[in-house]
C-alpha cells in the first residue's frame, strides 16, 4: 500500500570504461543475460487517452482491471479528480482531455516516446541486476503515465510509474515557466537517460531500504545516501556518477579534485554528529551549489551524498568479501566509517 501521498523524486552518459570500474574494485560487471525478465513499459497516457473516443465508463473499467491500485491513485493524487468509488470524477478528466494544454503536452511526450523500446532495455537491464544480487526481491510493474509536472515517478502497491512529461529533454518548452517549482538545476536532468536511475533509485528507497528514522546524524545519512549510490553503481553499471547523483560533469570533477578538503571541512566544523537538519540540510539538499565552500558558487550539491558514497565504495573496496546484500543490511554507519579508512588525499 501507499503510505501517505504519492512518492516523488526528481530525481545516459556512458560512464569513462569498464576498464576504470574494474580497476577501482567495485562495480566488476556480472552477467545478467540468463536472467528471465523482460520489463514492457506499459502506456497508462495512451489507455488514458482512449477514453476521449471510447465510452468513459467502459474504458475507466478496463483501465482499472488493468493497472490495479496505480488506477485510482492516479486519479485520487495525481490528477486529483475524486474518488474512483463513483463516477463523478470523470467530468474533471473530460475536462481535462479536452484541454488544449493536455493536446500540447500529449504532442511533446509522443514526440519523444513515440516507443519504449530503450527504456524498456535499460528498466530489463536494470532489473535483472536487482534479481541477481536479490533473487528473492518481486519486481514492480511499471507504468508510464503523465503527472501534469506534479511528480517524476510515483510508487505503490505493486507498481512503480513514470511520469514521462518529467524525462522531455533539457530543452523542452514546458520547463522554463516552471522554474519557480522546478529550477534549471533540476530540469536539465529530465532527460529520457535519467528514466533508468530514477526508476532504480526510487525501488531501492521507497522500497527495498527505506531510510531510518531513528539516527538522523550527518554521518548516519551520509552512509545510508553513499549505500543507495552504491546500490545503483551494481545495478547499473554503465551508467554515469554523474547522471546517478545528478550533478554536471563538473560538479563531479570539482567533487574529485577538493575531496580531502570537503572532508576536512566536515571534521573541522563538527559535521559528522551534528543531527539538527537546519544546520546540515545545506548539504544534503537538492540546489545549484553548496554555500560556502568553493569560489564562484562552483561547489557541487549535496557534498555529504557525494562523500557518503566515497565512503561506501571505499569500505567496499577493502571488504570484497561483502556482498551487496551485506552492505545494505548494515545499519552501523559509524563501522562502516571507521572500517573504510576513508582519508581522501
Amino acid at each position: 500500500m501507499i503510505s501517505g501521498s504519492i512518492k516523488a523524486r526528481q530525481i545516459y552518459l556512458i560512464f569513462l570504461t569498464s576498464l576504470l570500474l574494474t580497476a577501482c574494485g567495485r562495480s566488476k560487471k556480472v552477467d545478467v543475460s540468463h536472467i528471465d525478465i523482460s520489463v514492457k513499459i506499459e502506456r497508462f497516457d495512451h489507455d488514458l487517452d482512449a477514453m476521449r473516443t471510447k465510452p468513459m465508463i467502459a474504458q475507466a473499467a478496463y483501465m482499472e482491471k488493468k493497472y490495479g491500485a496505480f488506477y485510482p491513485d492516479y486519479m485520487e493524487r495525481i490528477v486529483q479528480a475524486g474518488t474512483t468509488r463513483d463516477t463523478n470524477y470523470l467530468k474533471t478528466l473530460r475536462d481535462i482531455l479536452s484541454s488544449q494544454a493536455y493536446r500540447d503536452l500529449k504532442h511533446d511526450v509522443d514526440s519523444v516516446y513515440f516507443n519504449m523500446d530503450t527504456p524498456n532495455e535499460q528498466v530489463t537491464d536494470a532489473f535483472r541486476h536487482i534479481k541477481y544480487y536479490f533473487p528473492q526481491k518481486k519486481l514492480p510493474k511499471v507504468y508510464a503515465y503523465f503527472s501534469g509536472f506534479q511528480a517524476q515517478t510515483s510508487i505503490g502497491d505493486g507498481y512503480f510509474a513514470i511520469g514521462l512529461d518529467m524525462f522531455l529533454g533539457a530543452d523542452s518548452r514546458f520547463y522554463p515557466a516552471l522554474t519557480e517549482t522546478l529550477p534549471h538545476y533540476i530540469t536539465r536532468r529530465f532527460t529520457p537517460g535519467n528514466i533508468a536511475p530514477r526508476v532504480v533509485e526510487g525501488i531501492a528507497r521507497e522500497d527495498m531500504f527505506p531510510e531510518s528514522d531513528q539516527d538522523k546524524s550527518l554521518l548516519s545519512r551520509m552512509v545510508y545516501n553513499g549505500k543507495i549510490l552504491y546500490f545503483m553503481d551494481m545495478v547499473l553499471p554503465d551508467v554515469a556518477d554523474s547522471t546517478k547523483i545528478g550533478y554536471t560533469t563538473k560538479q563531479i570533477k570539482w567533487c574529485n579534485d577538493f575531496k580531502s578538503q570537503i572532508w576536512g571541512y566536515f571534521l573541522e566544523e563538527n559535521l559528522l554528529y551534528e543531527s539538527d537538519y537546519e544546520k546540515i540540510q545545506k548539504y544534503i539538499g537538492e540546489a545549484p551549489f553548496t554555500p560556502g565552500l568553493g569560489e564562484k558558487n562552483e561547489a557541487a550539491p549535496r557534498l555529504a551524498l557525494w562523500t557518503g558514497w566515497q565512503i561506501v565504495r571505499q569500505y567496499m573496496d577493502k571488504h570484497p568479501e561483502v556482498t551487496l546484500p551485506q552492505l545494505m543490511a548494515e545499519k552501523d554507519a559509524q563501522k562502516i566509517l571507521n572500517d573504510s579508512k576513508y582519508r581522501p588525499k
